[in-house]
């Protein structure tokens, strides 16, 4: 039925393009129209065939006529609502697909800003970090000054103090090795000796000069083993007290032990903090990896973006020149109406001017014939 097919359209067209039900029946404002009485039968077909004119391009069919609203065909009608389904499925479908490119749009530019915040408070952490208080600067340069200057003294005192305790000790080393060995020459001669001693015993002679002799050299032997014994227990007393000075060394070696310690500390101290400036950088550089990322799906989305829109504004600019073709279409049928009334009312003045032409040469007509009546009677 007509009436149903053109609900159809009326509907289509408001889910497509939100036209309401009322606006079928609304004069346009946008066209001279001179004689508007003519269109009040007829302007909601009209408006009906304008949008759907105006739609069915989009939906890629360009043979839509008047008759297709006058007086519809089946197969036509069957493929116009087809193309109109399909396009608008299409459109539900890309709405879809764009509202999630804005949604992703979205969320990559809240990731953005957020990765930018957390970038400025890690340069601002860093900032503060590496910079020190103006008012502690000179203090802060003047202990470092110290600092550096005291590891240095502390440095070359201990390298000092240790080479000459190493080259004492080794010293005192070698002299207790020669001491040591010497007195194990000592042993080893005492015993040799002994031995002589007990194999001269069963050798002995009775001749009491020999064994005067003997006993005199056993005596002097005697003698230098005693003296070599004395100067060897010397030098072990003598060793003795450098060892019980060594302590002393060694607790100024202990303090000077701690105090690098304490340097280390020091030093430990300033590697952590830079430790921590490390890692800050590292998180400032992933921040930023994570920034160039979401400037590239940033800069992605943008492309899609502007394709989209691209391909929005050739569909415009294609909508708007068919609705240009269509308002000059009706421009020109509208003068062609117009100019054929303006004929019309010259051929309508024409018309009546004969008819007065004709009326007067009949009344002349009638004049003459009275006239001749009237001569005709006056000559009987």
């Amino acid at each position: 039925q007509l009436d149903v097919l053109h609900m159809i359209y009326m509907r289509i067209l408001q889910k497509v393009y939100g036209i309401r039900l009322e606006h079928f029946y609304m004069m346009p404002v946008n066209v001279d129209i001179m004689y508007p009485q003519i269109f009040e039968g007829f302007l909601p077909v009209c408006n009906l065939y304008i949008h759907m004119e105006r739609l069915l391009p989009v939906c890629r069919i360009n043979d839509f006529q008047i008759a297709d609203v006058l007086n519809p065909k089946t197969k036509r009608t069957v493929r116009f609502l087809s193309g109109i389904l399909n396009f608008v499925n299409f459109r539900e479908f890309r709405r879809e697909v764009y509202l999630e490119l804005q949604m992703n749009y979205k969320s990559a530019m809240e990731k953005h800003q957020q990765l930018e915040t957390a970038n400025r408070e890690a340069v601002l952490k860093l900032e503060k970090l590496n910079t020190v208080p103006v008012e502690h600067q000179a203090e802060v340069k003047q202990l470092t000054e110290n600092i550096r200057e005291l590891e240095q003294l502390l440095r070359q005192d201990y390298r000092r103090k240790q080479a000459a305790l190493q080259e004492v000790i080794s010293q005192k080393k070698s002299e207790m090795a020669e001491g040591t060995r010497k007195l194990n020459e000592l042993k080893v001669m005492m015993a040799t000796l002994k031995e002589e001693q007990e194999q001269l015993k069963s050798k002995i002679v009775e001749s009491p000069e020999e064994l005067k002799n003997y006993k005199e050299l056993m005596k002097e032997t005697v003698k230098k083993l005693k003296k070599s014994k004395q100067e060897v227990t010397e030098k072990y007393e003598g060793y003795r007290d450098l060892v019980e000075v060594l302590p002393s060394c060694q607790l100024e070696v202990q303090l000077y032990q701690k105090k690098m310690e304490r340097q280390g500390a020091n030093v430990e101290m300033l590697a952590s903090v830079l430790s921590e400036v490390r890692n800050l950088e590292d998180q400032l550089e992933s921040a930023q990896i994570e920034l160039k990322k979401g400037k590239t799906d940033e800069m992605s989305l943008k492309r899609l973006v502007t394709a989209k829109h691209e391909k929005l504004s050739t569909a415009e600019i294609r909508i708007k020149k068919k609705r240009e073709d269509v308002e000059q279409y009706k421009h020109t049928v509208f003068e062609y109406c117009n100019r054929v009334q303006e004929k019309r009312g010259a051929v309508y003045d024409k018309v009546t001017a004969i008819h007065k032409e004709i009326q007067q040469t009949r009344f002349k007509i009638q004049q003459l014939n009275e006239n001749a009546e009237k001569q005709e009677m006056k000559a009987k």
